[in-house]
């Protein structure tokens, strides 16, 4: 198929602040002069934050990482995961149209797809929120037919379900992905045979993560929670460790249970608004721009903040102003802020 970029370009493009520091951060894991390597996920970052990848994209990945425009380009169009056009505001809807889907009814699901969306692959909808294509096999053959809609997969589709999935999307809404018909994962369509014993799940385990972050068609912007510290899925609560039963194993308790006698009267001094303008604590390593937005509403603002702080109000901060405990002494943030407030 021939790849093409569309003619009607926009006049320049520039990555976000946040999502400019993460492309430098991905730079930074390749020695100097292989810098060519961070070229996919660059060029997939700047298609999630616009939704498809201009002209002027694919230039300034070029740019930023020495390379050949030409070189860009061949990755951009080989790749079929790369939009060159733009395509639904909302949700892009991806129809596996391989064998085991088009046997169970892929086609059907085309025609809706032409008949709920546009005639015609790629072109979004009348009102921009929707656009489709027709992929290769997705890996899913079990639960056929299918689609990926965003990051997920929605399986065993009709062409009633699927009327129903482009209603709810068009309308803001993030549909639950996963099997379709009732079934819990890809047991037979008869019922389970085997490994019948869920321990009450009400998901498999990928759809039950995907609701508990509910973002199937979010696009990546650097705000996003990371796996290590999202909701624990249903039905998964019972997995939690129990180290703290057990105190003989219990790995070392963070800074905050390992200053005794911490109380409010160790809170250390926090601001109703910065003095001046606020310093980017995001330059603290491990502050994203999430736990900034927390320091900052907590009333922390400035390096000179978080470089007086002394054991015992490092102790109530990671009590009660950061979502991860330890993560101030095990980054060392004292010490960070008092190398920066001096820079």
């Amino acid at each position: 198929m021939l790849r093409r970029l569309t003619p009607d370009q926009p006049g320049s493009f520039a990555f976000t602040d946040a999502n400019m520091a993460w492309a430098q951060e991905q730079i930074k894991k390749y020695p100097e002069g292989r810098q060519a390597s961070a070229v996919i996920p660059l060029l997939w970052r700047a298609q999630e934050q616009e939704g498809w990848l201009s002209k002027p994209a694919l230039e300034a990945v070029s740019d930023m990482l020495d390379m050949q425009y030409i070189r860009v380009l061949e990755v951009a169009t080989f790749y079929f995961m790369f939009q060159l056009k733009p395509v639904g505001s909302v949700a892009h809807i991806q129809i596996c149209g391989t064998t085991s889907c088009m046997l169970c009814g892929s086609e059907d699901l085309i025609a809706v797809c032409k008949a709920e969306i546009n005639e015609k692959p790629y072109l979004p909808s009348a009102d921009g929120k929707l656009s489709w294509e027709e992929v290769e096999c997705l890996g899913a053959c079990t639960n056929a037919p299918m689609a990926q809609i965003g990051k997920d997969y929605y399986e065993d589709l009709t062409e009633e379900s699927l009327r129903g999935l482009l209603k709810d999307f068009a309308a803001g809404k993030v549909p639950k992905p996963g099997p379709q018909n009732g079934r819990f994962a890809a047991e037979p369509l008869g019922g389970a045979t085997t490994l019948k014993d869920k321990s009450g799940e009400a998901h498999n385990g990928s759809v039950a993560l995907a609701v508990s972050l509910g973002d199937t068609v979010r696009r990546i912007d650097g705000s996003e929670v990371p796996l290590w510290k999202a909701p624990t899925p249903v039905g998964q609560q019972q997995a939690a460790p129990k180290a703290k039963t057990t105190p003989e194993k219990s790995p070392p308790k963070p800074a905050a249970e390992a200053v005794a006698g911490v109380s409010d009267a160790d809170k250390p001094e926090l601001l109703g608004a910065p003095m001046g303008e606020a310093d980017d604590l995001k330059k603290i390593k491990g502050v994203g721009p999430k736990l900034e937005k927390e320091l900052n509403g907590a009333g922390v603002f400035h390096f000179s903040q978080i470089a007086g702080w002394s054991a015992k109000e490092v102790a109530w901060a990671d009590e009660n102003l950061v979502s991860f405990k330890g993560r101030i002494t095990r980054d060392e943030w004292v010490k960070q802020a008092k190398v920066l407030m001096n820079k």
